[in-house]
């Protein structure tokens, strides 16, 4: 069983109870009405990325659906929440890539998608036998994937969003779904 299509997604939930905050940010993203299967973080060789109306269209109502997913919730008035999924795609296609899940407080979009997107890389790089500093800044980094030749993209889908005054539940969400057909 190896997933043959992915996309991404995103969304945003409030409510009055954790759990209804959820359900509102899974609706959001278009998930809400299939069942999710957290899976961890690879990316199959040749899954082909579609866009997310594509994606969501193939969906159906209680299906099992294989997702790495990231979220947050609080009900903290003002906090700001961040939900990033991370992405690194080999150049040979016949190879796995990576996708990293990442969640945080009070960080901008850029940030946190280029935090996320360097957690993928990284974990892509270390596989393919990349050699890098791990502690050296974003753009060193992303410099030595490039120069590797072995990597092909990165990219993120980061959903953020700031809990009313009110304190009711937010919860983000940021979604890599899988497709088998």
């Amino acid at each position: 069983m190896i997933p043959k299509f992915v996309f991404f997604t995103k969304g945003i939930g409030t409510s009055k109870t954790k759990l209804q905050s959820f359900e509102a940010a899974l609706r959001d993203a278009g998930i809400s009405h299939v069942n999710l299967v957290k899976v961890s973080s690879i990316l199959p060789p040749d899954c082909q990325e579609l866009a997310r109306n594509e994606g969501l269209q193939r969906l159906h109502p209680g299906q099992i659906t294989f997702t790495v997913l990231a979220k947050h919730a609080s009900n903290e008035p003002l906090r700001k929440l961040v939900a990033s999924i991370g992405v690194a795609k080999p150049k040979d296609s016949t190879l796995y890539g990576y996708l990293s899940e990442y969640h945080c407080l009070d960080q901008d979009t850029d940030t946190a998608g280029d935090f996320a997107e360097d957690l993928a890389a990284s974990m892509l790089a270390s596989a393919l036998g990349i050699d890098f500093d791990l502690d050296a800044d974003y753009d060193e980094k992303r410099e030595i994937f490039l120069l590797s030749d072995k990597i092909v993209e990165t990219k993120s889908i980061t959903s953020t969003a700031t809990v009313n005054a009110k304190g009711e539940f937010t919860t983000v969400v940021a979604a890599a779904v899988f497709l088998l057909e």
